[in-house]
């Protein structure tokens, strides 16, 4: 269930369109109003304010907040103008070929999402950034590393020389379906060189798609992006709002905090499940969400205004 915001009633989006401009003229940019749009409008709503803000200044909106904002706030709203697909082409793109490389994201964002969506990214990584996303995917991994994340786009195509699918079980009911591949059994030899392949192709029973000894398994026979990417197919499988209320506690332990992360998250789930994944942090943590968010960016100003107050929300 989602936790974005939308008045009962809308202006059109010729109306937003005209009132972000206005925004943006004069000494500075008036980012409360900025905020009280964009972030009180679905991807739909906003898709169309940016085609208006196109046909009317010829300018694209994106671009505009771009020179307009400034810091997280800027990076977030950047993420939020985008409709989901073409953002999690542009966290891959720029978690690959960033000014500083982070692969810990691309198993993040591809093991977390079903194969019929990845096709998807897959196209607009392709129309967005020129370029193949197997290939910067294959440019940055090791060779097992890429087989994990790349299977689920080579399986839903659904040719004769791949037979592997992607199954539907009991624990991946409620749009978890399709997230661990199904092949010929393979016994996991612990602590062989094999131990990687074996992972990768090893087939669990339907009913038991997610089982704490195989969590066990993963983390001491492997480590790195390989870990990261195997455990979010398990995690996820087992609660996608469990597994990213864990993410955004993570990120927001010890002595710093990871703004990217919970950019990412937050952005990328608000329309999604935040309200899951709020009830989810506040059942493990024992505290809200919006809270634990408000405790570490209390000086942050207008990131704190539209991450917090608007796409995560107080807690009711």
């Amino acid at each position: 269930m989602a936790s974005l915001s939308v008045p009962p009633v809308l202006t059109s989006p010729r109306h937003d369109a005209i009132a972000l401009h206005r925004a943006f003229k004069g000494f500075g940019c008036d980012s409360t109003t900025v905020i009280n749009i964009l972030a009180h409008r679905d991807a739909v709503q906003r898709g169309l304010i940016m085609q208006e803000y196109r046909a009317i200044y010829h300018q694209d909106l994106y671009h505009r907040l771009s020179t307009e904002l400034s810091g997280n706030h800027k990076k977030a709203m950047l993420l939020w103008v985008l409709d989901p697909v073409g953002r999690d082409a542009t966290i891959l793109n720029q978690s690959l070929n960033g000014d500083i490389t982070d692969l810990r994201e691309p198993p993040r964002r591809l093991c977390s999402r079903t194969p019929s969506q990845l096709q998807i990214i897959k196209q607009a990584y392709r129309a967005r950034f020129g370029c193949y996303l197997e290939q910067d995917v294959r440019a940055h991994l090791r060779r097992a590393h890429q087989k994990l994340l790349l299977w689920p786009t080579w399986a839903s195509r659904g040719t004769r020389a791949d037979p592997r699918r992607w199954t539907r079980t009991a624990a991946a009911r409620n749009h978890r379906d399709d997230l661990l591949p199904s092949t010929a059994p393979a016994r996991i030899r612990l602590g062989t060189h094999n131990s990687e392949r074996a992972f990768i192709r090893v087939q669990l029973p339907q009913e038991q798609l997610w089982e704490p000894h195989l969590e066990k398994a993963v983390k001491s026979e492997t480590s790195g992006t390989f870990e990261l990417g195997l455990l979010t197919i398990l995690r996820c499988a087992e609660s996608p709002a469990r597994y990213f209320a864990k993410a955004l506690h993570k990120a927001m332990k010890g002595l710093g905090t990871s703004d990217t992360t919970l950019i990412r998250v937050v952005v990328t789930r608000a329309e999604v499940d935040m309200q899951y994944i709020k009830a989810e942090y506040h059942k493990k943590y024992k505290r809200s969400l919006a809270d634990a968010i408000h405790s570490i960016h209390e000086k942050s100003g207008k990131y704190r205004t539209f991450l917090l107050l608007t796409l995560v929300g107080r807690d009711r």
